[in-house]
């Protein structure tokens, strides 16, 4: 693990695979660490031939914190009331420029961009403000940013308002029931509890940070729809979403597709807001085949 000084943001990342290998940056969602990514994942695309950059977002993990006292109460509330009362220290185009300015450090001039959830939401916009910089985009279970399309269901609603308003353990073993049963909560009907306990412990003992879990919230919540410019996008693209998700629900990847031009729409029917072991392989065939896309329109050019 190593970290990148990026003006007043210090970003914790990894790299896997050969420095020769063609860059393909992951960027996860809310709340979640680059261990999020599952370690078959990222050896997967590393046997295809990809250097594959993971990072901590800001405010979550080994990546630095938003000084200053915590989100208001009300002012996430007023944010899921209103989205965009500008309640956000910052937005996800912050997020995005890191992940630019994370590319610089490591010297790469443009890659091929991976993003899960809110992860997908920063790859689009990533693409939309610095499309030199990617090469392709693949948005997993993420959303547009059109409070239309992609919602979450009502039913998890409550479930949500609790664990952003409920006391964190301090004891290790309370953390990563309470972090495991999240997750089931949003996965699919794959689940697998042996895996998640394990990815769960292993992102308590880097580090907890429910602060910057709120503050990345009210950066998704502020942040303007995306459905305009995701018109203009001009990169092979791939959407992948499950129909069983319940937190960014299916509509959102439909919406998606619908926006980018020549986009590629993979649903999986057992896939929920997680990414299940038995369909990774599929996954990673499918990053990857987007990714010849690109090379193919630029050996055309």
């Amino acid at each position: 693990m190593a970290t990148a000084q990026l003006g007043d943001v210090e970003i914790a990342y990894e790299v896997d695979g050969p420095d020769d290998g063609v860059p393909m940056l992951l960027v996860m969602g809310l709340g979640t660490q680059l261990v999020g990514w599952p370690q078959d994942l990222v050896d997967g695309l590393v046997t295809r031939g990809f250097r594959v950059v993971r990072h901590d977002n800001r405010d979550i993990g080994l990546s630095s914190f938003t000084p200053g006292p915590p989100p208001a109460r009300s002012a996430v509330v007023r944010s899921f009331l209103r989205p965009g009362s500008g309640g956000a220290d910052y937005l996800l185009a912050d997020m995005a420029d890191d992940a630019a300015a994370l590319l610089d450090h490591l010297g790469i001039a443009a890659a091929h961009v991976v993003g899960a959830s809110m992860g997908g939401m920063i790859a689009q916009q990533l693409t939309i403000d610095h499309p030199e910089r990617v090469l392709s985009l693949t948005s997993i279970m993420s959303n547009t940013g059109s409070r239309r399309h992609g919602r979450v269901h009502p039913r998890l609603l409550p479930t949500m308002a609790m664990s952003f308003t409920q006391p964190r353990p301090t004891d290790e073993e309370e953390a990563v029931r309470l972090g495991v049963e999240g997750w089931r909560v949003i996965a699919g009907p794959l689940f697998d509890e042996e895996e998640m306990t394990a990815q769960v412990r292993a992102a308590v003992r880097r580090s907890v940070s429910p602060i910057g879990t709120v503050r990345q919230l009210l950066a998704i919540l502020d942040s303007p729809d995306r459905t305009e410019r995701l018109r203009e996008v001009d990169v092979p693209t791939l959407v992948v979403h499950g129909l069983a998700d319940r937190l960014v629900q299916p509509s959102g990847g439909i919406a998606t597709a619908q926006a980018v031009p020549g986009s590629r729409l993979l649903m999986f029917p057992d896939m929920g807001h997680d990414l299940p072991r038995s369909r990774r392989v599929e996954i990673v065939d499918a990053i990857a085949q987007n990714a010849a896309r690109a090379a193919e329109v630029r050996a055309g050019s």
